[in-house]
């Protein structure tokens, strides 16, 4: 069964994710230099790679390997999961590298990192009350006046993603066209509320870094939820940005880059949040013989 949901997860969100081969690199001694030096690697961070094969070990919690050593966090704790689907996740990113560690690229690994290590010391009831300011400047929630290709546009494709979560949770959000965005009901504060203290602190710690890449609190939900697929969150995400693209143009390369950078960051989030409510229970998993 759990193979077979990060097969599945694999499906939905692997190709933003890893678009890249797995094969071997060269192996350079003393781990805890090396990622002790990285720390919560910035978006241009880059190391030599210095392991060879990664593995998973399970000791009550799931371990990640880099040969014989035993991958910490930049903390100094040890960087343990809380079971198999993530941690294989986790170790394919690790074996995703080449030659270079480019760790803007292992959203998964730094999503592990937070969780365990919790630099901010926030609290879960923290977290949420971050996710729920959000739903005051929604993205989809701020409409325009004008041009009437945008006013279109915005009605089309928020209109129906706004109808779905409000018969998905009986709430009622609303748009406006106001600078002071529309008024949110207590209720709905609520019952989000409610929804969100039913997530234990790693699937918060995803689905608050989800949140805050679709600047979306809607959008972030249609996506855990299946309602919409990475790509489509994005875009709609993005709206009035591609709008403005399709009518002037852009510089097509830089376009791209964001956009796909956007989607891998998204899918990894998304990805944790559904791989951190998995349990498993088995004993040891090789990625290299």
């Amino acid at each position: 069964m759990m193979l077979r949901n990060i097969c599945r997860y694999q499906r939905q969100f692997g190709q933003v994710i890893w678009p890249f081969s797995f094969p071997q690199g060269q192996h350079v001694p003393s781990l805890s230099t090396h990622l002790q030096k990285a720390k919560y690697a910035s978006g241009t961070t880059e190391r030599k790679k210095f392991y060879e094969n990664v593995s998973i070990a399970q000791g009550g919690l799931f371990e990640i390997n880099l040969d014989k050593r035993k991958l910490k966090t930049p903390g100094g704790k040890l960087f343990t999961v809380p079971n198999e689907a993530l941690a294989i996740a986790v170790a394919t990113e690790w074996d995703a590298q080449k030659d270079t560690l480019k760790f803007y690229t292992m959203h998964l690994t730094t999503l592990c990192n937070t969780a365990l290590d919790n630099p901010t010391q926030r609290t879960k009831e923290q977290m949420i009350s971050a996710a729920l300011k959000f739903l005051e400047t929604d993205t989809i929630c701020y409409r325009v006046e004008e041009p009437p290709g945008l006013v279109e546009l915005q009605r089309n494709e928020w209109d129906p993603v706004m109808n779905w979560i409000e018969q998905r949770y009986n709430v009622v959000i609303g748009s406006s066209s106001n600078i002071m965005g529309p008024q949110i009901p207590e209720e709905t504060k609520e019952t989000f509320q409610q929804h969100l203290n039913s997530y234990n602190l790693w699937s918060m710690t995803g689905l608050e870094y989800v949140i805050t890449q679709l600047k979306s609190l809607v959008l972030s939900f249609g996506l855990i939820d299946r309602h919409l697929s990475v790509e489509q969150a994005v875009v709609l995400s993005r709206l009035e940005e591609e709008y403005q693209i399709q009518r002037w143009g852009n510089v097509e390369w830089v376009h791209d880059y964001d956009m796909y950078e956007l989607q891998a960051r998204t899918a990894a989030g998304a990805m944790f949040v559904h791989l951190s409510s998995e349990s498993t229970a088995v004993k040891r998993k090789i990625l290299h013989d």
